[in-house]
Order: C-alpha cells, then structure tokens, then sequence
C-alpha cells in the first residue's frame, strides 16, 4: 500500500537529466495523435499513402514562436507554402498547416540522408529569413529502425514536442529521449499502458537509457506492478549505481513491500551522493520516526522543510514525533504550521486538536478540527476516537465547573 496522507509528496521519482531549468511545452502536438484534428489526419493519411513506396523520405514538424508578432503568424502560411515551393514542389513532398503557427512537412527524392538533411536545413533557414525569427523543429527520417511509414507523421510532432524544451532555434531528431518524453506526457495524461509501450519503443532504440529505464520502472510501479519496476530499476542502478533518483526508487519499492531497514539503506546512500532532493529527506524522515529515531528524523524533516517550505508533510510528521515525544505544546506548533499550508490535511487537523486535547485548552477549537477531520475522512477509527476522547475532556470540565457553581452557591 502507498502511503495514504504522504502519497502525494512520497513517489516514485522521474530522472531530470543535466537540464533541470528546462520547461515543457505549453502545448504538445503529440496529443493530436490521441485527438486528431482534420488537418492532422489529412496529412497523417497523405504522408502515409503517398510515402508507402518511397525508400526514404523525411518527415519534419516546423513552429514559429506562438509569442511572435501578430502580423508574423498572420502571414506564417503563405510564407510556409512559398518556401516549400521554392525548395521542393508537389512530385518530391507535401505538407500541411496545423495551425497558424504550426506546419508539418513530408519530402523524398534525394539520393543520400545527407542530401534530405541539406534540403531540410535549406527549408528551415528560408522560413526562418522570411519572417525573421527563429523556428523550432522536430524531424524524422524513414527509414528509423523498424518503425512503419504510417507512424513516420506522428514521430515528426513527438519530436517537436521535444525540441520545445529548448529555446527558439533548437532543431531535435527523433531518438530515445523524445519516446521518454512522449511516455510522460502520456504519463501526466493517466494513460499508464501507453506509456509504457513508448518507454518500450525507446530501449528498443536506446536499450541501455537511464531515463528509459527508469520511467518504465515509475510507471510499472505506479500500475501496482512491483516486481517488475525494481527489474527496471535495477538495470538502471547497474548502468550508473550513483544515480539518485533511481536509488531513490529502490528504497519506495521496498517502503511499500514494508522492508523499511532496506529502505532506509537505499535512501542513506541517496542522501550521501545528494543531500539536496526534497523527497528522499521527507521519506527519510518518515521512515525514521516510524523507527523511534526521532533526532534523526526531525534533522531530515528540517531538511525537507528547508528544501519546500510551502510543503506542510514535513511540519505534520515532526508534530506527530512531538506527540510520540510527549511535548504537546511542540506538536501543536508544528500541526499549526502545516494546517497553515494545507487547510484540508485530515492528519493535521486531527493531530492538533489532540495536541490541544492534551493540554485541555482551547477545547472548542479542537472539538471543530477533530470533526473536521473525520469530515474529510469519515472511515478513519482514529480520529473518530480522537473526537470521542475531546468530547469526554469537554464533558468532564463542564461538569467540575458545574460543581464548582454547585459548591459556589
């Protein structure tokens, strides 16, 4: 079982590469595969009856920047028609607008790959000068592996995807990385199946691919398939054993599996290569106050809290060691800040209105959160016994102040 109120923030982790200032697309035009628009298949099925006999041909999805000036996307489709003219005509290609700023290209006859990559590069720079900015482009040639001619138009726009994390002027040929991308997108989406088939499709070109690897082994684990993510992850902690995140993913495999020494061990030597990454010092945390080692598990949490502070896990998990640690005063601090941060986080709310229980003060504002919690979770035994336990407090000091009046009078 995942871990029910650290789920969200305690997670298998995907690879970030040497690029971590990277940002995803706005938009992705892989997504027309699983939505096509009329202009999408109208080229998908041009390019895939047309290009059939062909031996080789290119495929190419070229944008400009959405930002650029109005008056430049307007004149984008003239321009795109005028310069495929120029370089090729309708015997060696065809092409179609996406959209105002978008078009995606198919070309053959040429004798060598070096002369379609000449032909492409002349297109791109002859769109590029005529409305004078810088394009982005994702491009595929056919042959690739044992991919068929029919994929060859979607391939072109999964590599615009990926050129998109780039800035203007960034040209991606379709590869490994780009099938990685195009899993997590469909990842991101909940389509965990497909996702995994386009992590497959990359090792079958990049076998040996840390990313590859490690994301089939996120979205087999995410899919319940334990086993067979740690095969993945394995295989990649074998190709780089300093990588963290894999390692990282190791130890949540055997958190969920309840080998918590072993996950400990993982994470111990996640946090020696980089004591930086939120996530492995909240599990860290988690995992040694669940161990009784509170001193070490508050020194991970602060940690953490140091590394997100607009996360409130961390504050929630120290409250429930100051609750362990029999300092009710310490706990409700730390429940206060979290609530603060996340105003519908059940464990929370219920841990402060025990650490104020505790105390026997502000017993209203208690009896409201305990109820509260067990509002957001109505089948939790615990805080339904926290309430319970609230209520009797309450009740027994109304009762002594009762006769307290009584003795008063």
């Amino acid at each position: 079982m995942m871990l029910k109120f650290i789920a969200k923030e305690i997670q298998f982790l995907k690879i970030t590469g040497d690029a971590p200032d990277l940002k995803p697309p706005d938009v992705y035009y892989s997504d027309l595969l699983t939505q096509p628009s009329k202009e999408f298949e109208i080229f998908a099925r041009r390019i895939a009856d047309t290009c059939a006999a062909q031996k080789a041909f290119t495929t190419a999805a070229i944008q400009i920047d959405p930002a650029a000036p109005e008056d430049v996307i307007d004149k984008a489709n003239e321009v795109f028609h005028n310069c495929f003219h120029s370089v090729l005509d309708e015997d060696r290609g065809i092409w179609e607008c996406l959209d105002p700023f978008t078009a995606i290209f198919g070309f053959w006859d040429y004798q060598t790959p070096e002369q379609g990559k000449k032909l492409l590069d002349l297109l791109n720079k002859k769109i590029s000068q005529a409305l004078n900015v810088e394009l982005i482009m994702g491009t595929i040639a056919y042959p690739f592996h044992d991919f068929p001619v029919e994929e060859m138009a979607g391939c072109a726009l999964k590599a615009l995807d990926h050129a998109a994390f780039f800035s203007p002027g960034h040209a991606v040929e379709f590869d490994g990385l780009t099938l990685n991308i195009s899993g997590d997108r469909l990842f991101q989406l909940k389509n965990i199946d497909a996702a995994i088939t386009e992590y497959e499709k990359g090792l079958s070109i990049a076998p040996t691919d840390i990313n590859l690897l490690n994301s089939l082994g996120v979205a087999f684990g995410v899919d319940g398939y334990l086993d067979k993510a740690m095969e993945f992850f394995e295989k990649a902690r074998n190709i780089n054993p300093e990588e963290v995140m894999v390692i990282h993913n190791i130890a949540l495999i055997h958190r969920i599996n309840g080998n918590n020494d072993s996950a400990i061990a993982y994470l111990k030597k996640a946090h020696g290569i980089n004591p930086d990454i939120f996530e492995i010092e909240l599990l860290m945390g988690h995992l040694l106050s669940k161990e009784k080692k509170f001193d070490a598990a508050i020194t991970h949490l602060e940690s953490a809290i140091r590394l997100k502070p607009e996360s409130g896990t961390a504050f929630r998990i120290k409250g429930q060691i100051f609750i362990e640690k029999k300092d009710a005063p310490g706990a409700a601090a730390q429940f206060n800040q979290a609530i603060k941060l996340n105003p519908n986080d059940p464990e929370a709310l219920a841990g402060y209105a025990r650490a104020m229980a505790l105390q026997k003060k502000n017993l209203a504002i208690a009896l409201s959160f305990a109820k509260k919690s067990l509002d957001l979770d109505p089948e939790n035994k615990r805080y339904k016994q926290f309430l319970e336990e609230i209520q009797n407090i309450q009740a027994q000091i109304e009762e002594k102040n009762q006769d307290s009046t009584i003795k008063s009078a």
